[in-house]
């Protein structure tokens, strides 16, 4: 229960009722302040915090298995640092954001301190002044703290009676024989340490043991790793040299081709034009590109020439020869008629 003055009252060490022979042991302590006190503590400086303080939340206490070493994985470090890391930057942002506002402040021109005799005074800044009427009544008046009076001396604690009061004679031993008491607590402590250690001794081969399991895991997926590259890189290595002798096998295709190609080309070519200079010069000549000037001449001047005389000769003769044939004719035809009317006469 709590006690006058913000103390509470705890349990305080006794000795075990008189007359028992075997009493219990109980243990009380002297009560401690639950809150800030009324007076000052003279063996301290400072006043102390009066905000509890819960232990989970300080960082010196040690929370989870306090006999084995921490070991994070390394993803859980990663985000650690990374945390730590933006904690600090989130700090150095406060800091220059803090450091700003006061050169700010700094630089911010302030009014300075009236001069003996005058003082500072709000007026009108409008364009048309009015009159104020209101007047705001001031007073002085002066108080006086009493100052932090010095915290009396705690008085003895006394636990308040109960029970009858009884008296009774022990001798040394009859009540108490501390080597054969202390033989149990004794064999239980060093129990509870020895199976202690024990247990410490097993976690630390436990975890040793599988650093080992783990580092040999390590070198076997290494080697793996590495094995794995070895064969990546050879089948890599047959995959160009394959993609790499196909290739050469289709230039050489191609170029085997490209040979054929020219070859039957050179050889109809060649069969081709072993005559084409005979056969073109013939074909020119039969055409009448190639020619002789003199029987160009004659051929393209003389004998046209020669026919057209020859036929206008024709015609000549042809005509003279009417001609004549009329005559003849005409000469006959008078003989004739000559002829008959002597006839027709005799």
């Amino acid at each position: 229960m709590a006690a006058p003055g913000g103390y509470a009252a705890g349990p305080a060490a006794t000795a075990p009722a008189k007359g028992a022979a075997g009493g219990a042991y109980t243990f009380q302590q002297k009560p401690q302040g639950v809150g800030r006190g009324v007076y000052r503590d003279p063996s301290q400086t400072q006043q102390p915090s009066a905000r509890p303080m819960n232990i989970h939340h300080d960082k010196r206490v040690i929370k989870g298995n306090t006999y084995a070493a921490q070991v994070l994985p390394l993803s859980a470090q990663m985000e650690l640092q990374m945390a730590e890391k933006e904690a600090d930057r989130q700090k150095k942002r406060i800091a220059a954001q803090r450091k700003k506002k006061q050169q700010d402040e700094q630089t911010r021109s302030i009014t300075p301190e009236p001069v003996e005799g005058r003082r500072h005074m709000d007026i009108q800044t409008e364009l048309y002044l009015e009159e104020l009427t209101d007047t705001i009544e001031e007073a002085t008046a002066e108080t006086q703290t009493d100052p932090m009076l010095d915290r009396p001396p705690t008085p003895k604690f006394i636990p308040s009676k109960s029970g009858r009061d009884a008296e009774c004679q022990i001798d040394d031993g009859d009540l108490f024989n501390f080597d054969f008491e202390v033989q149990p607590i004794l064999e239980v402590m060093v129990g509870k340490t020895l199976e202690q250690a024990m247990l410490e001794v097993l976690q630390e081969e436990e975890l040793e043991s599988m650093r080992q399991q783990q580092l040999e895991f390590e070198q076997r997926r290494k080697e793996e790793a590495v094995e794995t590259q070895r064969l990546e890189a050879a089948e890599r290595r047959k995959y160009e040299e394959k993609e790499r002798r196909k290739k050469q096998e289709q230039e050489r295709l191609r170029r085997e081709r490209v040979t054929k190609e020219k070859l039957a080309a050179r050889v109809f070519a060649k069969g081709f034009v072993c005559n084409l200079e005979n056969k073109v010069f013939g074909r020119l000549e039969d055409e009448g590109w190639f020619y002789d000037s003199v029987e160009r001449e004659v051929e393209t001047i003389f004998m046209p020439w020669l026919n057209n005389q020859v036929g206008a000769n024709l015609d000549k003769m042809r005509k003279t020869r009417n001609l004549v044939d009329n005559l003849v004719k005409m000469a006959c035809e008078k003989a004739k008629t000559k002829i008959d009317p002597a006839e027709t006469a005799q």
